[in-house]
């Protein structure tokens, strides 16, 4: 095998002088490795960890011989040789370079080359600040386990998510349909003992599989909650033990034919404040035939009257969040369209995850940011973003506006290539920008719209969302 190049992660927002880690893994040709998975305890031999759906896992971190590799950081250039595994054992390649510091401010990136192949990557833009506001924190949280239709137990996917993808905060919603209450526990045990303030957050969270209102998931601000199953608890109760719990309650893939949502069937303001517009199985924002590139062409494809602008039409105030909604055992780094079969998932697209903005790493902040749509969502790729309407931030509500003022802001490693203004179901304005440092200012008279949200796209064709601004007079 050889190497194919590099998947690295640093923070998105530091302070002057503020050590931090870079994170990497070298990479290769993804390659299935039977049912002995890496952590251990437990080790899964047997046969409960085929997948139903026919799909494999993967991995695609190289574990040969390989030169010191070349870490550029404002000019300077570090080598880097001493790499170490997941866990005991582990041959794989992974770096974590740590004592890195900037002591100026401003927009960084840093570039990783292999000298042997020339093959060069880079990271995450990184923003430094004299005192930074907030931070930008990364998660995926949609994934399942082998206890319904997915591969890997709970523990994996969460060392995965941690140490592998290079996420900050990370949930396992699995069916709870296939989960007995014993399990539920075990379920909520692995959550907590996950959990760890100030460096990794995970969040108590089940998927509740109805076709008919449409799939549900839960997530719970403290360390349990209630299992709720199809069949059993209809949308009402799932509405009701959200409330108890203070719970959020976020449906998915609603664009979908078969697993959708169907918006007239049920809506609570109070527990439904997000929707998570886009996962694997592509975009529910808006129809193919209005120009989503990503449209859901799985198990039927899609469903009109079922995308995230007609529930935003109807008044519905949701933010958005990205998530996996894997099934292949890698959350927040998914290869479903490496799969050999079946072709529904290799034909899949590349997962979402959430951007939380927070001033620190934790279960409650990452709640709280969560529950008041501080967030936006992306296709897997990590760009700084902001929008606001004066001065009122992306996910809020703007109150008895007059004159809009625009701000619209962002920062990636790779060119933008269109920004798009979406307001009530349609193009307000758009912005050709071949730059990867942008910032858009205009003016507008109020005329009555409801909502405002940002869509961002890149030339690579990945993707972000972030959450609308609510218009109220």
């Amino acid at each position: 095998m050889k190497v194919k190049g590099f998947y690295t992660s640093a923070p998105s927002i530091l302070s002057v002088g503020e050590e931090f880690t870079l994170k990497f893994k070298v990479l290769t040709e993804p390659h299935p490795v039977g049912w002995g998975c890496y952590v251990k305890p437990p080790t899964l031999n047997g046969l409960f960890n085929l997948s139903p759906r026919g799909i494999k896992y993967l991995d695609n971190v190289y574990d040969g011989d390989i030169e010191d590799v070349v870490i550029e950081i404002e000019g300077r250039k570090i080598k880097f040789s001493n790499y170490s595994g997941v866990f005991f054992g582990d041959k794989r390649r992974f770096g974590r370079v740590q004592g890195l510091r900037f002591n100026e401010p401003g927009i960084k990136f840093i570039r990783l080359i292999h000298p042997e192949t020339g093959i060069e990557t880079y990271s995450n833009p990184i923003i430094v600040e004299e005192n930074p506001k907030y931070r930008i924190y990364w998660g995926d949280l949609h994934s399942q386990t082998f206890f319904s239709d997915g591969l890997r137990c709970p523990e994996e996917l969460y060392t995965f998510a941690k140490e592998e993808a290079f996420l900050d905060f990370f949930s396992v919603s699995d069916h709870s349909e296939w989960i007995t209450n014993r399990q539920w526990d075990y379920f909520c045990s692995v959550a907590n003992d996950f959990n760890e303030q100030g460096k990794f957050a995970t969040l108590i969270a089940e998927e509740w599989t109805d076709h008919k209102a449409g799939h549900r998931n839960i997530y719970y601000p403290d360390n349990t909650g209630r299992i709720l199953r199809a069949g059993i608890d209809n949308i009402d109760t799932v509405y009701s033990v959200a409330r108890k719990y203070g719970a959020l309650v976020i449906p998915h893939h609603s664009a979908n034919k078969i697993m959708g949502v169907n918006w007239n069937l049920s809506y609570d303001p109070q527990v439904e404040v997000l929707v998570e517009i886009y996962s694997v199985w592509g975009s529910s924002e808006l129809g193919a035939d209005e120009g989503n590139t990503r449209p859901i062409k799985a198990m039927g494809g899609e469903q009109k009257g079922q995308h995230v602008i007609d529930a935003l039409n109807m008044g519905y105030r949701f933010g958005f969040v990205g998530g996996g909604d894997i099934h292949d055992g890698r959350p927040g780094d998914e290869l479903h369209n490496k799969q050999e079969q079946p072709d529904d998932y290799k034909n899949l697209y590349r997962q979402g995850i959430t951007a939380v903005k927070v001033k620190s790493i934790g279960r409650e902040n990452i709640f709280n940011a969560l529950y008041q749509r501080k967030c936006y969502a992306t296709s897997n790729i990590k760009p700084i973003l902001n929008f606001s309407i004066n001065d009122v931030e992306s996910g809020s509500i703007l109150v008895n506006a007059r004159k809009l003022h625009f701000e619209i802001s962002g920062v990636s490693e790779v060119l933008f290539d269109r920004i798009v203004v979406m307001s009530d179901g349609k193009i307000y304005k758009s912005f050709n920008i071949k730059k990867n440092q942008f910032k858009i200012e205009f003016e507008q008279n109020y005329c009555g719209e409801q909502y405002f949200y940002v869509r961002v796209e890149r030339e690579d064709g990945e993707i972000a969302w972030l959450s609308p601004i609510f218009m109220e007079v």
